[in-house]
């Protein structure tokens, strides 16, 4: 009885170290997994540190931006954690006392949260930008501001 306790005992404790350096391990896909890794990062744009609503359940939402050239969002800030990919054209993007950046076509970021700003097809052609929003049931994606 003390011997098969012993055994429990120990086959606890070696799964629990193996667990452990599991954890440890870069969460990266495997070698043979056929994934290009676009972005990791846990801060914005403009360096806020990224930090997810606790209003509800976890909502994730994704959707295309587009802009026409020469067209503009509205001046607005997000209440949620944004992945953006540029997929096609110019798009210039205005954060007030943080500076102005413009992205082409391929870059990925965590926009701006707190920061109000717009944004602007400064390009000949539309733009379209894959927008994740990382977000709760209740917390909103975009925040209009006057």
């Amino acid at each position: 009885m003390v011997h098969r306790s012993l055994a429990v005992a120990l086959a606890l404790i070696a799964g629990h170290a193996i667990a452990g350096r599991a954890t440890a391990q870069e969460t990266a896909p495997p070698p043979d997994y056929p994934a290009v890794p676009l972005l990791s990062t846990g801060t914005s744009i403009i360096g806020e540190t990224i930090r997810y609503p606790k209003t509800g359940r976890a909502r994730v939402t994704a959707a295309i931006v587009t802009l026409a050239p020469g067209g503009r969002t509205i001046v607005h800030k997000h209440g949620v954690p944004l992945f953006a990919y540029i997929l096609d054209g110019e798009l210039t993007v205005d954060y007030g006392k943080h500076g102005k950046r413009t992205y082409l076509k391929g870059p990925t970021f965590m926009e701006a949260m707190n920061a109000p700003h717009i944004g602007i097809n400064t390009g000949s052609e539309p733009v379209r930008l894959l927008a994740v929003y990382m977000g709760a049931k209740h917390a909103k994606d975009v925040i209009p501001l006057r």
